[in-house]
């Protein structure tokens, strides 16, 4: 079974940033690092970006700069603002059916004959 696939996360979590405040593409992925619990690459977080206002979750415009180039400020729109709110009702129960499988596994662990993997450590 291939590792849990976490790249349909960012959607979510840069909307969640969108909402708390509109920003320009490198803030968002300087903002997103320690939010997100790993490494995510500048070219993911743009595609991610451009998806989204395709989808018109997001919209962006170009803000002039006084000392450099214009930069491409993202705002939430008020359908990324519904779409959030699914994402988290989504989110919430698919925390709760981790639980009980966590819940379900170390049960099992514990009353399995065979020793758990930690007790083998």
């Amino acid at each position: 079974m291939p590792p849990c696939d976490v790249r349909h996360f960012l959607g979510p979590c840069l909307l969640l940033l969108l909402h708390e405040r509109a920003d320009h593409g490198y803030d968002l992925l300087e903002r997103l690092r320690p939010f997100h619990g790993w490494d995510v690459e500048a070219p993911t977080v743009y595609r991610s970006l451009r998806s989204l206002e395709r989808q018109g979750l997001v919209h962006s415009h170009w803000v002039p700069s006084d000392c450099g180039p214009a930069r491409r400020r993202y705002e939430i729109t008020p359908t990324g603002c519904s779409a959030l709110a699914v994402a988290a009702r989504d989110l919430r129960s698919l925390r709760e059916t981790l639980d009980r499988f966590l819940f379900r596994q170390s049960r099992a662990w514990q009353s399995a004959s065979r020793p758990s993997p930690a007790r083998l450590r």
